[in-house]
């Protein structure tokens, strides 16, 4: 059975990442009060985004995915800009920045 993974925008400026197998009726759901407690607590909302799959289980490893992103990086998702979502995905503390930096000394 299909599944999504959505995006919404909450009135105070918040995201909120679900998945469901209902779209449309889930969007309802958090627009009547129905769905989340955080949504509930944050009208009204604003759909910016959604995927679509085969499975709801992919649905749903997508949602979690995405719950662990940054602003920055689902803001660069909602927008299209995959090579955005692709950099904000790079490690920049400075083990990793030394590393990085050391890789490229040994190619040289």
């Amino acid at each position: 059975m299909k599944g999504y993974m959505y995006i919404l925008k909450c009135a105070n400026g918040s995201y909120y990442t679900g998945s469901t197998k209902y779209l449309e009726l889930r969007i309802q759901q958090h627009q009547n009060g129905e769905g989340a407690n955080y949504t509930k607590k944050h009208l009204p909302i604003e759909l910016v985004y959604y995927e679509e799959f085969d499975r709801i289980d992919d649905a749903f490893y997508r949602e979690k995915q995405v719950q662990g992103w940054n602003r920055n990086k689902k803001e660069a998702l909602i927008r299209g800009d995959i090579d955005g979502v692709h950099e904000l995905a790079r490690c920049k503390n400075d083990s990793s920045f030394r590393l990085r930096s050391m890789n490229k000394n040994d190619s040289a």
